[in-house]
């Protein structure tokens, strides 16, 4: 199918609450284009040069998601645009993150990155040092906490999915509970969104399932 057909798809399955990141690390300004044309208008990243050069040459009306790891240097090229960080999981990144966004004159929505899988690869916060990493972030005029980010393990084993998800989901619950800001729960990807959105996730971060799977 198409990139046009592959997005209606998504769409139809899910509901209007779940909102659709599409995942466009690697993939050209023109696979962007038919993807933005077909109406979908957020995009997630995992590269500061490559964000900032999409959004240099994209339409302005896109809402760009910087999604993978994100290191300190780099937080001042896309301050000034970025719509939502989804891999704060530090404090020194924390205070990067809320100079820039003083000096750029605006607040930039986080959120709180939780390791959730037992993968080496995975980056994340411990889920057992949140609690004081939430209550020092709170400190930072120019960040909103607006919601928690977890990845689930690479793998086919469903049960493990749904048990890792079932971890943020709970937190993301109970710290709801005297926050209401707290309001994005981004969990679930090409291959295991559907079990995250039946535990309650309202964004998905989908590639593959859109642009079609990577060569390379």
């Amino acid at each position: 199918m198409s990139i046009k057909d592959n997005i209606i798809s998504i769409k139809d399955e899910i509901s209007d609450e779940v909102k659709l990141v599409a995942v466009s690390k690697t993939r050209s300004i023109d696979e962007i284009k038919e993807a933005y044309n077909s109406n979908q208008k957020v995009f997630g990243e995992n590269k500061v040069q490559e964000i900032v050069e999409k959004y240099q040459l994209l339409p302005d009306d896109i809402e760009w998601h910087m999604i993978g790891h994100l290191q300190k240097n780099k937080v001042k090229y896309i301050s000034n645009f970025i719509s939502l960080i989804h891999s704060l999981d530090r404090i020194s990144l924390a205070t990067e993150i809320d100079k820039c966004a003083k000096k750029s004159n605006r607040n930039i929505n986080c959120l709180i990155q939780l390791k959730i899988s037992s993968e080496e690869t995975k980056f994340g916060l411990d889920i057992n040092a949140f609690e004081d990493f939430y209550a020092n972030i709170q400190k930072f005029d120019n960040i909103n906490i607006v919601g928690l980010m977890g990845m689930a393990s690479f793998t086919k084993d469903h049960q493990k999915i749904n048990d890792e998800f079932s971890i943020i989901k709970e937190l993301f619950d109970r710290v709801r509970l005297r926050n209401s800001n707290l309001k994005i729960l981004s969990i679930g990807m090409s291959d295991d969104y559907r079990i995250a959105i039946n535990k309650g996730s309202n964004m998905i971060r989908v590639g593959s399932k859109i642009f079609g799977k990577r060569n390379y």
